[in-house]
């Protein structure tokens, strides 16, 4: 009986021991926080004093998980970017340094999700896990490390990719008045990469939500969510949300193209990401300057567009593909910002408000876009009937203006506005109905020809609509050689052009039905 109370007896000393021995081996860690108070809050910023430690874009720490970003760096205050509910602050609210810079969460566990510039989830899904973080704003690739634009991106339209043709790395600005056709054309180039094992991005820039939702949708429908990235704010978001979100979206771009993945970002658009960085700017006192933008907004867009680009093989060769949206005012491309981001860019795609009252969708005005690299990077294929068909698209346009005055026309003159007024009609092209390689050659080739002219206008969809079906029977090693030739060969050439001809065979046997 007397065993039990000696066995507790050396354990209590046993653990006495252990208690001593730790305190003993004990040292206090201080880890040194700096606080501060909020001064004012206003919308979308606050006033900070107190952190005499804080460095320029440190991401600060508000009750309630708010966090902001440092801006303004004054000697007795500091001017913050709220990034999450700001009314929820007020005066003497406490805030504290996190000593590190706004980051985001990057991997592969992003793609198919839509996600806010913050990485939380907008899609009802289970929260993002991230696999590692990268800081929002980071250098662009140096110039010894960039290969020239040699390779293209294929979009699915035929106008873009014959005329204004687009390259892995480059920078294309889409730019055009509200409603017309924009964020379609943006959509269709997504939509098209699928299988082209390229990764996409689409960063909504304080877009409405449904239009967002609408968007998204079409993603959902057509199978693109499953290699594509959504970064969303809403219009109701706060101003600071709308400012990091394309710079969020381009980390998240980088990560997969420093992992050896050709990526495509969009930005629709960057007239909000512009407004919200001068309302932001106008809060913070800072001085404002032409249409009341802060001196420096050449240069938030310029660091932004300079991360796209091609890598060099040593560094992967891999591409990050921009296509930013702007919006202009009554067609005005000469506004302060369109020229700024003309002159950032690689080219840029029109779409006229009058071609889409017209119904010529998609509304890209030919004569006013242009593609700066693309051309190099552009198919053999393609540039040997591209050259042609532009030329004939630009003289149409000027001799249908000189024949709306009722002048009387030769035979060639107007042998070339018909022939013009079936290229127009052949690039036209539904939304979010992208076109194969193959079948946009043989449509093009089919141009070229004049293989339409004989047709009636009213006969044209029908006719592009069957040689866009004979170009399934278009041999397998011509389609390999669309890739890899040097040059569209006389006998693979007069291969398709002889499979759109029997196709439109048909057509030119039937009649033609008097109009009522």
């Amino acid at each position: 009986m007397s065993a039990a109370p000696e066995f507790l007896h050396g354990a209590f000393d046993r653990a006495l021991a252990g208690l001593r021995q730790g305190r003993e081996a004990f040292a206090a860690q201080l880890t040194p926080r700096e606080a501060g108070t909020v001064l004012s809050v206003s919308a979308g910023i606050a006033r900070v004093a107190g952190l005499p430690g804080a460095g320029y874009d440190e991401l600060l720490k508000f009750p309630g998980d708010i966090f902001g970003i440092a801006f303004n760096v004054d000697e007795h205050e500091i001017g913050v970017v709220l990034l999450g509910n700001y009314w929820q602050l007020q005066a003497g609210d406490p805030v504290e340094r996190t000593g590190r810079v706004m980051d985001v969460a990057v991997g592969d566990a992003l793609l198919g999700r839509v996600i806010n510039p913050l990485g939380q989830a907008l899609d009802g899904g289970k929260p993002v896990v991230a696999t590692a973080r990268l800081p929002i704003e980071r250098p662009a690739a140096p110039i010894m490390d960039r290969a020239p634009v040699t390779t293209p991106l294929q979009t699915g339209v035929k106008v873009i990719d014959a005329l204004i043709p687009i390259g892995r790395g480059q920078r294309e600005l889409i730019l055009g008045d509200r409603q017309t056709g924009k964020t379609a054309i943006a959509i269709d180039t997504i939509l098209n990469q699928r299988g082209q094992d390229v990764v996409c991005v689409y960063c909504a820039i304080g877009q409405r939500a449904s239009a967002v939702a609408k968007a998204v949708a079409t993603l959902r429908e057509h199978g693109a969510m499953d290699y594509t990235v959504v970064v969303v704010t809403e219009g109701n978001d706060p101003p600071g949300l709308a400012y990091i979100a394309p710079y969020a979206a381009t980390s998240i771009a980088e990560y997969f193209m420093e992992a050896g993945r050709d990526v495509l970002i969009v930005y629709d658009d960057l007239t909000q990401h512009a407004r919200a960085y001068r309302e932001l700017s106008l809060l913070l006192r800072r001085p404002p300057g032409r249409e009341a933008f802060p001196g420096d907004i050449f240069y938030i867009h310029s660091r932004l567009l300079e991360r796209a680009t091609r890598l060099r093989a040593e560094r992967g060769g891999a591409s990050l593909t921009a296509l930013p949206i702007i919006e202009t005012e009554a067609q005005n491309m000469s506004a302060y910002i369109p020229t700024n981001l003309i002159s950032i860019t690689d080219g840029q795609i029109y779409l006229s408000p009058s071609l889409f009252e017209l119904g010529v969708l998609p509304a890209v005005d030919v004569g006013k876009s242009v593609s700066r690299v693309g051309g190099k990077a552009q198919r053999a294929a393609y540039r040997s009937v591209a050259g042609d068909l532009k030329l004939a698209y630009a003289q149409f346009e000027e001799l249908e203006t000189f024949a709306r005055f009722g002048a009387r026309l030769d035979p060639g003159t107007t042998a070339i506005i018909g022939h013009g007024r079936r290229i127009r009609a052949c690039l036209r092209q539904p939304a979010f109905a992208p076109l194969s390689l193959a079948e946009q050659l043989a449509v093009l080739l089919a141009l070229t020809e004049k293989l339409f002219d004989e047709l009636p206008l009213e006969r044209m969809a029908e006719a592009e609509q069957a040689v866009r079906d004979a170009a399934a029977g278009i041999a397998p090693q011509v389609r390999a050689r669309f890739d890899t030739a040097a040059s569209l060969g006389d006998e693979d050439r007069a291969a398709i052009v002889q499979i759109a001809r029997d196709a439109l065979a048909p057509l030119h046997a039937q009649p033609v039905l008097a109009q009522p």
